[in-house]
């Protein structure tokens, strides 16, 4: 038996990695206020790592959108496989060519082209979802920040959040 609403336990667990920074800034805090000497010294470290926690915590909240969307999604060594009831396939990390989401499909998906392939469509609330954000982050010049307010914002068709190659002038901005 659980003393925990089951809403509220999604809600922590969607923001775990943000309280569990802030409560390690708050032990590294309280190191340097308090009795001072060496603990002191090792409290600025231990509150530079719970600040840092928090702010990756905040990025990876904002891009976990839910669960119990359609499919699933599994990420092993760089292989991104997606395997739903229409659809599926599987893409490796670095033959991904273009990111696109797209709102137009319901739910939204991730869209990921890659050469001489179909793309692979993901919904943003597949299970295990969440393990796209790492892989997303490593994709070279890929803007976070970006991609995070274009998935919480409300775009009315599909954006492209990172290509490979541009397919546009350089003179010319994605957004």
């Amino acid at each position: 038996m659980s003393f925990i609403r089951p809403e509220a336990r999604a809600a922590l667990w969607r923001w775990r990695e943000v309280l569990a920074g802030i409560a390690i800034a708050l032990v590294g805090l309280s190191w340097i206020t308090g009795p001072g000497g060496l603990l002191g010294w090792v409290g600025w470290p231990t509150l530079l790592a719970g600040t840092g926690l928090t702010v990756v915590g905040l990025q990876r909240a904002r891009f976990r959108t839910g669960s119990g969307g359609p499919g699933v999604v599994t990420l092993d060594e760089g292989e991104i496989t997606y395997m739903g009831p229409l659809t599926g396939g599987s893409v490796a990390a670095a033959d991904i060519e273009r990111l696109t989401l797209d709102p137009a499909l319901m739910p939204a998906h991730w869209v990921l082209e890659r050469p001489g392939q179909p793309p692979l469509l993901i919904p943003v609330n597949a299970e295990g979802a969440e393990a796209l954000f790492d892989v997303f982050a490593s994709l070279p010049g890929l803007r976070t920040e970006r991609m995070l307010a274009e998935l919480n914002g409300a775009p009315r068709h599909a954006v492209v959040i990172w290509e490979r190659t541009p397919s546009r002038p350089p003179t010319q901005w994605l957004h």
